[in-house]
């Protein structure tokens, strides 16, 4: 019996640890009260796109995930998050391949057009040697939300 208790309490004691990597987002109108006033580090120029990618979990802070655009080659590096951080980059209108490199390769596609902002989050993951990555699109609201919450990453170039 002391077993199976001391056995839950290590499982109870791991969810909640887990839990704590995966903060979920506050309500849509706590959202829009806290970025009121906020104004993003960097709009789209004139004819361009920007896009900001965003890592708002903890989980695998220690471990890169590097982001390039269109392909994987190191001239098409834009930047890099850690954990709790973002960073951004202006595209050309048109379609585009958005990639990050962790334990793994993630990629997703956008189409942008001149003016628009897109938020892109940046999912970890245990992996086998390090921690792996996925993409996901973000809606405007929870995307700044994100960005004003996070500190800048590595940019390497802003335009691509």
């Amino acid at each position: 019996m002391r077993i199976k208790r001391t056995i839950a309490n290590i499982l109870l004691a791991c969810t909640a640890i887990a839990a704590t990597g995966c903060a979920s987002l506050p309500s849509p109108e706590a959202m829009k009260t806290a970025t009121a006033d906020f104004q993003l580090p960097k709009l789209p120029s004139d004819g361009e796109a920007m896009v900001y990618v965003v890592r708002p979990s903890s989980t695998g802070s220690m471990v890169r995930f590097n982001v390039f655009v269109d392909d994987q080659e190191p001239a098409s590096e834009m930047g890099y998050t850690r954990g709790s951080q973002y960073i951004y980059f202006s595209l050309r209108p048109g379609e585009h391949k958005i990639l990050s490199k962790a334990e793994n390769w993630a990629d997703t596609s956008v189409s942008v057009k001149a003016g628009d902002i897109v938020f892109i989050q940046q999912d970890p993951s245990m992996g086998i040697i390090m921690a792996r990555n996925s993409l996901v699109k973000l809606e405007e609201l929870p995307g700044k939300y994100q960005v004003k919450s996070l500190s800048v990453g590595t940019i390497l170039k802003t335009t691509k």
